[in-house]
Formats: structure tokens, sequence, C-alpha cells
């Protein structure tokens, strides 16, 4: 399944309205010996049958096609959409209608590699936390990092009944880690480089499961809860793959001080992944949730708000406040301030009268700052005296509330089957 879909197709007559338009305007084409340097702008054929400004991050050369093909990031577009083009469908472009003159760079056999110790080294790095003293071997393996991971090196994968475009780098071990596509097993996520591996695999492998203990099930929707100690090489595995689809994640090998929180759709063949969330056994910033995915099938279906719901769930079992751990993606931020927004307006039409943010965070579990951003946000919040007061009509209460698209399912507290994490216990 490829996650632009819904995009349209570039038909011939397009194309050909666009190279009228290059004849006359200051765009001019590449037929050259030599390629672009990293950081040249240069105006691409996207998939609407228009020009859009980009910049080349890397370049390769097709031997069989006798072209340079060349990465490139669209600066209206979010990285996701980052993708290899070939000469023939990019322009150069200056400001003064002039032809850019281009840097010719070394062959792309001769670029860096990283290494899988390297790989493991940076890998390592827990979730975005910050390191507080970096000597200069650290700033090289970072800056390095950064630099290879701006290049998408896995196209597809093939999980279960879907095959799914990659949106992102991901760190796979080196005989993986350049495979246009990868297989991997639905249920225990080991990957593969052939198909016929993973049939062979599918018939021994044991899992019609993820690992871990079944904490929730309503209907035909189940949760497990993984232990990323028990359970090391399948978090590992879903770390790696999430990677492809989340663009700040860097926790792919230190699993084991997290709790993953696997989302299934079950049916008689087993329990389907949908999507996942991550959390710290213990967390003294009161982090509920540390990384959260909806597989792209699955997105737009309400899975998310489901999974930020039963992270707060969690919370209320424990007998406090929690906050997810920052920073957000751009698409989990969207969904937890959608999230916010539903709860807190059901909580003020249902409450009438006095009623605190501290208040609101107890009946919730939301943070008192989450509590704060988002009322703002809708214009609820006025700053009186020294505190904050809500400020709101049950008109106005309504109508934010028409605006937001209504949740089909809900989490049920009463089938949670779950008691906190206790770094005693010896689950």
């Amino acid at each position: 399944m490829s996650n632009n879909d819904n995009m349209e197709e570039v038909d011939n007559s397009s194309n050909s309205n666009n190279e009228n338009e290059m004849e006359k305007g200051n765009l001019k084409g590449l037929n050259c010996d030599q390629p672009l340097s990293s950081g040249t702008t240069i105006k691409s054929l996207w998939r609407d049958g228009k020009y859009h400004k980009a910049e080349v991050i890397e370049h390769k050369f097709d031997e069989e096609l006798k072209l340079w093909e060349y990465y490139i990031h669209y600066f209206e577009f979010n990285r996701r959409l980052d993708e290899w083009v070939t000469e023939k469908n990019i322009q150069l472009i200056s400001e003064n209608s002039e032809v850019v003159e281009k840097k010719v760079e070394p062959h792309p056999s001769e670029g860096r590699k990283l290494t899988r110790s390297l790989k493991r080294q940076r890998d390592e790095t827990t979730h975005g936390t910050p390191v507080a003293e970096e000597d200069g071997q650290l700033s090289a393996l970072e800056k390095q990092h950064e630099e290879i991971t701006k290049v998408k090196n896995i196209e597809t994968i093939e999980l279960g009944r879907y095959e799914i475009d990659a949106w992102y780098f991901s760190p796979y071990p080196e005989e993986f880690a350049y495979c246009k596509k990868l297989f991997l097993c639905e249920f225990c996520l080991k990957y593969m480089k052939k198909k016929k591996t993973l049939v062979r695999h599918k018939e021994k492998c044991q899992l019609r499961h993820p690992p871990g203990n079944e904490i929730y099930r309503e209907d035909s929707l189940s949760i497990f809860e993984v232990d990323g100690k028990k359970n090391k090489i399948y978090c590992q595995n879903l770390c790696l793959l999430a990677k492809l689809f989340l663009d700040h994640k860097t926790l792919y090998y230190d699993v084991e001080p997290f709790l993953f929180y696997v989302m299934c759709e079950c049916d008689s063949h087993g329990c389907h992944m949908v999507g996942y969330f991550s959390k710290e056994k213990d967390s003294p910033d009161d982090y509920n949730l540390a990384c959260i995915l909806t597989l792209p099938p699955f997105q737009r279906k309400g899975y998310g708000k489901l999974l930020i719901s039963f992270s707060y769930e969690l919370s209320k079992k424990e007998g406090k406040a929690g906050t997810p751990e920052k920073p957000l993606s751009d698409l989990g931020l969207l969904s937890f301030r959608s999230y916010w927004t539903i709860v807190l307006l059901e909580i003020l039409r249902k409450h009438r009268g006095n009623l605190s943010i501290k208040d609101i965070s107890q009946m919730t579990s939301i943070k008192t700052e989450d509590i704060i951003s988002t009322l703002q946000s809708l214009g609820l919040l006025k700053y009186w005296k020294g505190q904050h007061i809500i400020s709101v009509a049950p008109k106005i209460i309504e109508q934010h509330l028409k605006t937001k698209n209504k949740q089909t399912r809900s989490i049920n507290p009463d089938s949670i089957r779950w008691c906190p994490y206790q770094l005693t216990n010896k689950r």
C-alpha cells in the first residue's frame, strides 16, 4: 500500500504543458556528465504534474540508465515526501533567470559509509535524552548520523497483507539497511530480504499475537503489554519498523527500560498490529508516553486517539497526571491536541459552575500545562489577577464540539486488566 494513494497521477498532457512553460521561463534542463552538489536548489516535476522547488540532498549514478539520480527534499513538503528523481525530471533555477553554475562532486562510490559499530553507538542513545557533556567523538558521530539519516534507505516494506511506502531512514543492520524492499513477519516482526524467506518463516513462526500480556480486549480490539527486557528482540524490531515512519525517533536498541503497548485488530488468523506506544518503566518527569505510531494503512481511522486515550487510562490507574515525552512528531502533536480538546470540552460541558484547572487535571490525568495550552488555543482561558480563569459559555463549547470528528470507538476502562509496573516487581 502506498501512503500517497490519494495523489493524482501525472498525465502526458500535464508533462507537455510544463515542458512548454520551461522553454519560456528561467529553467534549463540538465544534460551533464558530472552531478550537482548537495545543497543545490532545483525544481522537480512532482506527481501533481507541476514543478516544485527542492534541494539536492544526495546523488548516485544509475549504471543501467546511464543517468544521474538525485535524492531531493521539497521545501514546501514534509521530509516523508523526499524522493529519488532522475536528472530528466529536474531543472536548474536562478533568481536572475540565468543558469545556476553547478559544483562538481566526486563519484558517489567515494561517499562515506556508516559502519554497524558506529550505528550502534549512536542508535543506543535513548528517546531524545540530552547528553550533558559531548566530547569530540560523540559530536562527530552525531554529525555523521544526521548526514546518513537524510536519505531514505528502504523504499517499501511488506507487512501482512499490506505493502507500505517508507517515509524515513531506519538503521536496520547493514545487511538489510539498503534493500529497496524488506519483508516482515507481521507477528514477530522479523525482517527478511526475500519473499521466499518470509514464506518459509511463516511456516515455522509460532506467534499469532505480540509477545507479552494481553491487558485489554473489547470486541476485536486488543492491546498487549510487552516488556522491553523480557522480549528484547521483538521490541528492537518494533522500533526499527517505527523509525521508517517517525522522523525524530532515536530509540532503537536500548529497549529494556521501556514497556510497549501494541494495539491489534484480531480475527481467526491472529492479532494484527495497527499501532503502538512505548512508555518508560520509571519516568521522573511523569511521561505516560514516550513514542507513538499508527501504521500508515490504519491512519485516519481513530486508532491514534485510542492509543492516546489508553495511555491516560493507565495514568488514572497509577493515580497521577501524565504527559507525552517531547518533542512530538508533527502527526503526534496533532493527535494529542485533538484528544485534549475533545476531553476538555466534554468535561466543561458536563460540569457547570466553578471548575479549576487542578480539578480538571485530577479528573482526566492530563498535566496542567497541557490543559492550559489547549484551552488557550481554543480561546477559553484568561489570565486575571495572577490566575488562569476558564471563561466559556455553553454555546461556545457546543460550537467547538461540532467541528470535531465523532470518535466511533472509545476505550472501555472496565475492560483493562492491568497493574502499574513496579521496579522491584520481578514480573
